[in-house]
């Protein structure tokens, strides 16, 4: 019996030492890490391939390069807009045909890439046309040739846009508020991709112009007026009815200390809310700026993408606004007429009217409609999707009219008596030195037949007024599209 007792107690399991509970923890630690890396990598190679392969440090597009020919980049036309040439000693040149129009928006290969030239380099640097010729070529030591992109791009309105634009700087964009296609993207002043070997130290040198920047996405600017769109739309929702509203407009309003002046102090007289939108008054929005929450004013910016994440094919650079809730009413009143720090670019002001324009819908913006083979056959094309809603649709339907009486009897009235098309929008003057008589030019606004179905929003810098100056830009490139779709 006491041997039995004895060798029970030899078969229990002796408690396990704490040093080595400590390396088991340790080894299952380092394995799980070890899983997760891989399934990282997987999953990043899988989904995010052509990322990896376009990172510019990434050796692999060099070996991409000699085994394909870069593909065409084609308008929504199939015009080309890019291509590359071969002479018969086997060396290649990348040619953009439309030289200074679209170098912003196409980009270049050179010193680096931008635009397009950037967004789809995977895709120009791959061939998928038949695997026996593939087979053939490598065998032979020819390179096989790079599928094209097809863009949204519409050389027509590309080139109104830049012919009304001049020689101002600025940029102009115009998209299919309906599918999110991006028509027009136009940033001045440009320079000839051709000729960017040759050029690249003056044109990088040149700060004063920021030649090379595209100021459609990567601008920021001071919104003045537009944001009058944000200031209504945070006033509409805390006030069930604004026809209530009404102020006498003196050419200035003071509040606490704090001045704002209507411009070049005009005065408005007697106003109502519409018509404190439609005609752009300055004091009227300061007066409004007074009634709002700050803490809702800020929920309705960031709504609108303000200080965050923006859907953009392009590389860009975020709008911010300093609005907070412990803000002074100096700042509040600032902020409403889009002056003071707030900033955006001209492609998130874009983002905003479509959104108001669809009924509060914003669709993803897309610069490629589709991949094809060099002889034409679908790799893949790109379908509209929805982003999501910034504005609610009662809102929406407010903002719009809001707009549309800003054509009507306001300040973009050169936009009123159009041809088979009717416009709406909103114009802006915004002050961006200590001389007060300067400002930059803007409008945003939509059009369509019988629902919206373009928005068009242009700057122009230090153009002065909106209505004088960014309405006829606006304008043209609306004609130019009614004109042929």
């Amino acid at each position: 019996m006491f041997q039995l007792f004895r060798k029970s107690e030899n078969n229990r399991k002796k408690p396990m030492d704490p040093g080595n509970r400590q390396i088991l923890v340790i080894t299952y630690a380092f394995v799980l890490i070890f899983i997760l890396l891989i399934g990282y990598l997987f999953i990043y190679t899988q989904f995010y391939s052509e990322d990896l392969i376009s990172n510019p440090y990434n050796k692999r597009q060099d070996l991409y390069a000699k085994k394909v020919v870069r593909g065409q980049i084609l308008s929504r036309d199939h015009e080309v807009l890019a291509e590359t040439e071969t002479d018969e000693e086997g060396n290649e040149r990348r040619v953009y045909p439309y030289q200074h129009l679209f170098a912003h928006a196409i980009g270049f290969t050179s010193h680096g890439k931008i635009g397009i030239e950037s967004i789809a380099n995977f895709k120009l640097l791959t061939s998928d046309v038949y695997i026996g010729e593939r087979l053939r070529n490598d065998f032979a030591g020819r390179k096989n040739p790079g599928n094209k992109v097809v863009t949204t791009l519409d050389v027509y309105m590309q080139q109104v846009a830049d012919v009304s634009m001049g020689n101002r700087s600025g940029a102009v964009i115009a998209t299919d508020l309906k599918t999110g296609e991006i028509l027009v993207l136009l940033s001045k002043p440009d320079f000839d991709p051709n000729t960017i070997l040759t050029n690249w130290d003056e044109l990088n040198a040149d700060q004063e112009r920021s030649v090379l920047l595209n100021r459609a996405t990567q601008g920021l600017y001071p919104p003045g007026s537009t944001f009058k769109i944000v200031t209504a739309l945070a006033y509409l929702k805390e006030h069930s009815d604004p026809d209530d509203y009404a102020f006498d407009c003196k050419g200035s309003f003071t509040y606490e200390g704090n001045v704002i002046n209507c411009y070049h102090g005009i005065k408005h007289g007697e106003l109502d809310f519409t018509k404190s939108f439609a005609k752009s008054c300055n004091s009227s929005f300061a007066n409004i700026s007074t009634q709002l929450n700050r803490r809702s004013f800020k929920q309705t910016c960031n709504e609108l993408l303000f200080d965050a994440a923006i859907p953009s094919p392009y590389s860009y650079r975020q709008s911010t606004i300093p609005l907070k809730s412990s803000s002074s009413i100096g700042e509040v009143m600032q902020t409403a007429i889009g002056q003071g720090k707030t900033m955006i670019t001209p492609f998130h002001m874009n983002l905003i009217t479509q959104a108001i324009a669809n009924d509060g819908i914003l669709m993803d913006p897309y610069v490629i409609s589709g991949i094809y083979t060099a002889y034409d056959d679908p790799v893949k094309e790109t379908k509209p999707s929805e982003f999501g809603r910034l504005v609610g649709r009662s809102y929406a339907k407010k903002m719009q009219r809001l707009m549309e009486e800003v054509v009507q009897t306001g300040t973009a009235t050169k936009l009123k008596d159009t041809v088979g098309y009717t416009a709406s929008g909103k114009t802006g003057s915004a002050e961006y030195t200590t001389d007060k008589s300067r400002s930059h030019a803007w409008f945003t606004g939509y059009a369509g037949r019988e629902e919206p179905k373009i928005a068009v929003t242009v700057i122009v810098e230090d153009g002065g007024s909106g209505g004088d100056v960014a309405v006829p830009v606006a304008r043209n490139v609306f004609d130019a599209y009614f004109g042929r779709y």
